[in-house]
């Protein structure tokens, strides 16, 4: 069995930062690609940052130059910092992981509860 906790997010006002942290726990052989997504009210779940294991990133255009997802494999765990927060950006902010449990097996894909971050005056 695969969890995956996050935590860091909170109430901050407009302009200021929080990070966010998710750790994948369990049966984990290799986690390939790991990422972050929102889900405002009214709104369908987006994609806010993706790192793939080597690495590579991809930003949903609002946060480029404001977010930063970062990854420590030797931890299975995934950041996301998020600086110059706006309004906009208040939602539930859910980690996402492509995991493989055993060598030979596929890749399954898990979510974490979400974590909420607001930002407001």
């Amino acid at each position: 069995q695969v969890q995956l906790v996050e935590s860091g997010g909170g109430l901050v006002q407009p302009g200021g930062s929080l990070r966010l942290s998710c750790a994948a726990s369990g049966s984990i052989f290799t986690i390939d690609v790991m990422g972050w997504y929102r889900q405002a009210p009214g709104k369908q779940r987006e994609l806010v940052a993706l790192i793939t294991n080597n690495g590579g990133t991809n930003y949903e255009d609002s946060v480029k130059g404001r977010f930063t997802i970062s990854r420590d494999n030797a931890k299975n765990t995934v950041y996301l910092q998020m600086n110059s927060l706006k309004p906009e950006d208040t939602a539930p902010y859910y980690c996402n992981a492509a995991i493989r449990a055993h060598w030979g097996l596929p890749a399954y894909n898990y979510w974490g509860q979400g974590t909420q971050v607001t930002v407001s005056s």
